[in-house]
């Protein structure tokens, strides 16, 4: 008796766990039923993906859809139509909303709003904060939680942790892998002075390499005492590339397109567009990001999507915000590289699919393998587009890559056996469920 799939992607040249070929891939229920010479007879839909490629389905670990509270920059339903339309089927978003994500309550009221309301599957950091330490054990546990997310360097929001005895604390209660943002405080505030007011392009120079460095080694330090498993969020310096290489045991690795991608240029192209926390540096930085992706150091690839209004970024530097958008340009720009020989597809199926499910322990995602959710990305490597303003769906509705041609192009987002994007066109309705992880005993 032939077997009853609800769809078929037909002719796709899939990208999994042990290689590229050209096979057919059967869903049912929202999960992968089949892969190998599927007859097409046997499916409710058939997908002819004959010419591309279909990927895991890609998961952004580092977005911030600034819902609620700060709904007019970006808000959990535009941000996710921003993921599905560049090929991303789950993010996992930062805590630093109004108010901020530090409680039970504050993470389930997340998920209230975002279930059935964002087109991709998500998951919410919650804050670290000295008030909620205790806590911690509990909040790693409920639905919808990615685990702790901590600021050890001010950044975007209220949310700081910079004394190393609360940091202490913090990481000695960890259950699962937690999120830092390593930039020094202390030396932040020393240097201050060294922001030039209306030249962005002083932005690294006032966060430094040696800002970041110092929060690293601390980090890892607490990490290695305590025997915890650290994330070391959007690395941007040689010095810290080169002391997690050392250092693996219980620290694992993000990088971000933005630090792949643009140099100490950009700044004298866009300005204040450009300005991130930690910055974007010079070719030197970036080269050696690009080493540490090659020799293995780096263990995921996050955006760090972080939109604000046009006004916010053309305020005057210092004035200026922080942030870019991230999560629709995630895919293009890397497949991009791909294409351009940094990296092979492989690899780049390791950073986004494979490397966020074994960091994280995600429950059913991360590969295209029989019983996991059928969330697939598929990819034109041939097609050529200019990236546009136009084409950004985020509410901010610019992006850093604005006149920037690529090849290789999401075509395709399948979220849960769903079809929600298919050659530029979004289908609803929006059907986002939090992500589950293995070590929830609740989700």
């Amino acid at each position: 008796m032939t077997a009853r799939f609800d769809c078929v992607v037909k002719g796709a040249t899939v990208v999994n766990h042990d290689g590229i070929g050209v096979r057919d891939i059967g869903i049912r229920n929202g999960r992968i039923a089949a892969l190998g010479t599927l007859s097409a007879g046997s499916a409710g839909e058939v997908i002819d993906a004959a010419g591309l490629h279909v990927l895991p389905g890609v998961i952004d670990s580092q977005v911030h859809f600034r819902e609620p509270g700060l709904e007019h920059k970006e808000d959990l339903e535009t941000g996710s139509l921003a993921a599905v339309a560049g090929g991303v089927t789950a993010v996992f978003e930062m805590p630093n909303t109004k108010p901020l994500t530090t409680s039970p309550q504050t993470l389930a009221d997340k998920v209230r709003r975002a279930r059935n309301h964002m087109y991709c599957d998500f998951a919410f950091y919650v804050g670290g904060t000295r008030e909620n330490i205790d806590a911690i054990p509990e909040l790693e546990q409920l639905e919808g939680s990615a685990g702790i997310k901590v600021f050890m360097g001010s950044s975007t929001g209220d949310l700081l942790v910079e004394d190393e005895p609360s940091l202490d604390r913090i990481i000695a209660r960890l259950g699962r892998r937690a999120a830092f943002h390593a930039e020094d405080e202390d030396r932040l505030l020393a240097r201050l002075h060294l922001r030039t007011p209306g030249d962005a392009s002083s932005h690294p120079v006032w966060r430094d390499p040696e800002a970041a460095l110092i929060a690293t080694q601390r980090l890892v330090r607490l990490a290695e005492t305590y025997r915890k498993r650290v994330h070391v969020l959007h690395i941007s310096t040689a010095e810290e590339m080169a002391f997690l290489a050392d250092h693996k045991d219980w620290a694992t690795v993000e990088v971000t397109p933005h630090h792949l991608s643009l140099g100490g240029d950009a700044y004298q192209r866009l300005g204040t567009f450009v300005q991130m926390n930690p910055p974007v540096r010079d070719e030197y930085h970036r080269q050696q990001i690009w080493a540490g992706v090659s020799a293995g150091v780096v263990d995921v690839l996050g955006s760090d999507h972080a939109p604000h209004t046009r006004a916010e970024k053309e305020h005057p530097y210092p004035e200026s915000h922080s942030g870019m958008t991230g999560v629709q340009t995630l895919l293009p720009i890397m497949l991009d590289h791909v294409n351009a020989g940094r990296l092979t597809l492989e690899r780049l199926v390791d950073l986004t699919s494979h490397g966020p499910q074994r960091i994280f322990g995600l429950r059913g995602k991360g590969r295209i393998a029989l019983g996991y959710d059928a969330d697939l990305s598929i990819v034109d490597m041939k097609r050529r587009e200019t990236i546009t303003d136009q084409w950004i769906r985020s509410k901010s509705q610019w992006t850093p890559y604005h006149g920037v041609s690529v090849q290789g192009w999401p075509v395709g987002t399948i979220v849960r056996g769903r079809r929600v994007l298919w050659q530029g066109e979004i289908a609803g309705p929006a059907t986002g469920q939090p992500v589950k992880f293995l070590e929830q005993n609740r989700a």
